[in-house]
């Protein structure tokens, strides 16, 4: 983690030490992926800290002045800006908590307003039908097992590619697979029967190991997931302007929602937190095929 400079050669600074401490103290909150990313985030903040204040020093307007670089200068999504602000506000509050700073310097800064709309595309519905069957049909039993886990799952690229053999199970009936999701949370995730087939074809018989691999015999990474991705994309004729695995679990909840799966299970499927990011994932929100008013008249049909 980048801090202010040293007082001098092999000498640290009583600002430094307690700066490190901070940090240490807001990094512990987290585990896993999270915290990665909380520290990568956090980075970007201490390192643009280091030649314009001290991160222990600074004002309401020290921050803004952040928010408007990462927004003028990086360019960077709102969403992103946010998510980015968010972890400067969690380290000053955790500051204040321990007694390092009398008050949150972050508590009144604005934050960027964020579209309720996600700028991530989904694929419609004769694209992942075309995209599943091109998976399905690929000699490579990784390509199916892929597809099916990001998109008929809805998982997160990290959870597919951190699955092993071991966490296949069966709970009450149902094939089951044990997802290790955002922050360490385990959550059991039933396999409909198509995932099944398609996750036995990657397993082939092996008793231990990751799920997915690549074409060295490895754990598939994130990489190679977005690269067999944009493969499968082209085989199967699908133009789209930057393919990413993130894509398909925002088709995973627009597909439910479509299906007439309703939003709570949907959120739930998702592991959304909040209700309102299941929305932000819905890019066809506004498709009048679904909306209520046509299952209000249905249901009040004896009467009108």
């Amino acid at each position: 983690m980048t801090t202010s400079p040293a007082s001098g050669p092999g000498v640290v600074s009583p600002d430094r030490v307690v700066l490190r401490a901070a940090v240490s103290a807001y990094l512990g909150r987290y585990r896993g992926d999270s915290r990665l990313h909380a520290e990568s985030d956090l980075r970007v903040y201490l390192t643009w800290c280091t030649n314009q204040v001290d991160p222990l020093s600074v004002a309401r307007r020290d921050i803004e002045r952040y928010v408007r670089w990462l927004q003028d200068v990086r360019r960077f999504q709102p969403s992103t800006v946010s998510r980015r602000l968010s972890v400067v506000v969690g380290f000053y509050r955790v500051c204040v908590i321990d007694g390092i700073l009398p008050h949150s310097p972050a508590d009144y800064v604005r934050r960027p307003t964020v579209s309720p709309e996600s700028p991530t595309l989904g694929l419609g519905h004769l694209q992942f039908e075309a995209l599943i069957t091109t998976a399905r049909q690929s000699a490579n039993p990784n390509d199916f097992a892929l597809i099916a886990m990001l998109g008929l799952l809805g998982l997160r690229i990290f959870e597919a590619c951190g699955a092993n053999i071991g966490d296949l199970g069966e709970e009450h009936g149902h094939r089951v697979l044990r997802v290790r999701g955002k922050g360490g949370k385990v959550v059991l995730v039933p396999l409909p029967p198509a995932v099944a087939r398609a996750v036995d074809r990657a397993v082939d018989g092996r008793i231990d190991g990751p799920i997915l691999r690549n074409a060295i015999g490895a754990r598939m990474d994130r990489h190679a997931a977005t690269r067999r991705l944009k493969h499968l994309a082209a085989a199967a004729g699908i133009r789209m302007p930057r393919m990413h695995p993130h894509m398909l679990r925002h088709t995973f909840v627009t597909t439910m929602l479509d299906a007439g799966v309703s939003l709570r299970d949907v959120q739930i499927a998702a592991r959304h937190a909040d209700p309102r990011t299941t929305m932000r994932y819905d890019r066809a929100r506004k498709n009048l095929d679904r909306h209520p008013n046509y299952i209000l008249a249905a249901y009040m049909a004896s009467g009108t």
